[in-house]
C-alpha cells in the first residue's frame, strides 16, 4: 500500500518506530518478541499482561512466576524465557520503521477501551490513519454479493449514523462493507476498516483507493503483519475486532452461513448490541438477518432503532432521524399518474416491462413518468431498466 500513502499517518496516542527512543524501541521489540513465542496466543498474552503489566515484566519473571499464570505450563514458561528475537520479527520491525504506519499496544492510552474488554484482544494493532477515541463506534457488516436494496440501505444508515457523530466500523469487503464505509464518508464522517490482511496487502484490490480515503478521516487497522495475505482463516478471526471495538453490530443482508453471522455471534458473546435489517422473505440474502431477529437481534427499520439503544452517544440527531415517518408527507407533490406508479413499486427493483404489465399502460408513457419521478428523487433506477422506490421514501405510512 505504499502508493498514495499520506505524508503523516498515525493514531494520536501512538508512536511510530521512526520516532522511538532506545527505551521505547526496546519496549516495542519486547511486544513483538513475546507475540512470536509459539503457544502464546491472544488469550495467554492478555493473561500475562494482567499478571506482569508488560512484556518486559514477563521476560524478567522467573519460570515459577510465569507458571503461576493459568494456561502457562512449565515447558511453555521455559520457552518464553529462552525465546530469541527471531529474524522474522527483526524483518517486520525494519519494515514498520520505513513505513508511515503506527503500532498501538494494549498498554497505550489510545488503544480502544472496548477492545480491552474482550477475552482475546490483539496485543497490538497496526494503524493507518487515526483511530480516534472509539467511544461511538458502530459496526455494520453484511453480504459481499449484496443486492441493490442492501447496499443502498447500508449506505443510508451509515450516512445518518456518521452525521450523528458515530464512527462506522466494517471490514472493507465488497458489498455491504463497502457501502457502509462509503455512506460514512459521504456524510463527512469517520469510519474504520478492519482488515483480514496486512496493511501492505489490501484486499480486495478494488478497494485500495477506498482504503486511502478511509485513512484520511478515520483509520485502517489490522493485527496481522504488514505482508500478510488474504488467507481464509484470517477473516473469521478479525471479525472479533470488528465487533470488539464497537458498541453494537448491525447486519444488513446475510446468507444462512455467513461471516456476518459470526460477527453477530461474537458481538453477543462480547455483551454488545446486535441489530438486523429485515429483507425480502424470498431472498437468500435475508435468511441470515431474519434468523438473527428470531434469535433476539433488534429489528432495524430506521436509524432511530439504533439510536434508541445509545442515546448518550448521539451527539446531534440527523435531519433524517428527527423527521423519520414524516418525510413522505413533506416530499414533492405527486400527480395522479405518479401516485399510481409509486403504488406499484417497492424497495426491491422491478423491471419496467413488469411495471407496464402491472399498470396496463403504454411503455413510452410509463418511461416519461418514471423519468420525472427520478428527477424528484422518488424513484431510483438500477442497471437493466430496473426501478424501485428511493430509499429515503421507503414506504407510505
Amino acid at each position: 500500500m505504499a502508493e498514495g500513502r499520506r505524508e503523516t499517518v498515525g493514531a494520536k496516542d501512538s508512536e511510530t518506530l521512526n520516532s522511538l527512543t532506545p527505551e521505547s524501541m526496546n519496549s516495542l521489540t519486547a511486544w513483538f518478541r513475546l507475540r512470536s513465542v509459539p503457544g502464546v496466543g491472544n488469550y495467554l498474552f492478555k493473561r500475562l499482561m494482567d499478571r506482569f503489566d508488560s512484556p518486559e515484566g514477563v521476560f524478567q519473571s522467573s519460570i515459577d512466576a510465569l507458571q503461576s499464570v493459568d494456561g502457562i505450563s512449565r515447558r511453555l514458561a521455559a520457552a518464553i524465557k529462552g525465546h530469541p528475537l527471531t529474524s522474522a520479527v527483526k524483518k517486520e520491525l525494519a519494515l514498520i520503521a520505513r513505513s508511515d504506519y503506527s503500532i498501538i499496544t494494549m498498554n497505550d492510552p489510545g488503544f480502544p477501551g472496548l477492545l480491552l474488554e474482550i477475552p482475546d484482544p490483539p496485543p497490538f494493532l497496526y494503524v493507518y490513519g487515526d483511530l480516534g477515541n472509539g467511544v461511538r463506534n458502530i459496526a455494520v457488516v453484511g453480504s459481499r454479493s449484496a443486492t441493490d436494496y442492501g447496499r443502498v440501505t447500508a449506505q443510508k444508515l451509515c450516512s445518518e449514523m456518521a452525521s450523528a457523530g458515530f464512527t462506522i466500523v466494517s471490514g472493507l469487503a465488497l458489498g455491504i462493507d463497502t457501502a457502509a464505509h462509503q455512506g460514512a464518508l459521504a456524510a463527512g464522517g469517520r469510519t474504520i476498516a478492519v482488515l483480514g490482511t496486512g496493511l501492505e496487502q489490501v484486499y480486495p484490490a478494488a478497494n485500495r483507493h477506498l482504503c486511502h480515503q478511509i485513512a484520511k478521516s478515520g483509520a485502517v487497522i489490522t493485527e496481522l503483519p504488514l505482508k500478510a495475505g488474504p488467507d481464509a482463516q484470517h477473516f473469521p478471526v478479525r471479525n472479533r475486532i470488528i465487533s470488539g471495538i464497537s458498541l453494537g453490530t448491525v447486519v444488513v443482508e446475510a446468507a444462512r452461513k455467513s461471516g456476518s453471522l459470526i460477527t453477530a455471534r461474537l458481538a453477543a458473546e462480547q455483551n454488545r448490541e446486535v441489530f438486523a435489517v429485515p429483507g425480502n422473505v424470498n431472498s437468500a440474502k435475508s435468511v441470515g438477518t431474519h434468523f438473527l431477529i428470531k434469535q433476539g437481534a433488534k429489528l432495524v427499520e430506521t436509524v432511530d432503532d439504533i439510536f434508541e439503544e445509545f442515546p448518550q452517544a448521539v451527539t446531534h440527531p440527523t435531519a433524517a432521524s428527527s423527521t423519520a415517518g414524516t418525510e413522505w408527507r413533506q416530499g414533492p407533490p405527486l400527480s395522479s399518474e405518479e401516485q399510481r406508479v409509486l403504488s406499484a413499486l417497492g424497495p426491491y427493483p422491478i423491471h419496467i416491462d413488469a411495471l407496464v404489465r402491472n399498470l396496463d399502460t403504454e411503455p413510452g408513457k410509463l418511461s416519461a413518468v418514471l423519468m420525472q419521478m427520478e428527477l424528484k428523487g422518488l424513484v431510483e433506477q438500477t442497471p437493466g431498466k430496473m426501478f424501485a422506490i428511493a430509499i429515503r421514501y421507503p414506504q407510505q405510512r
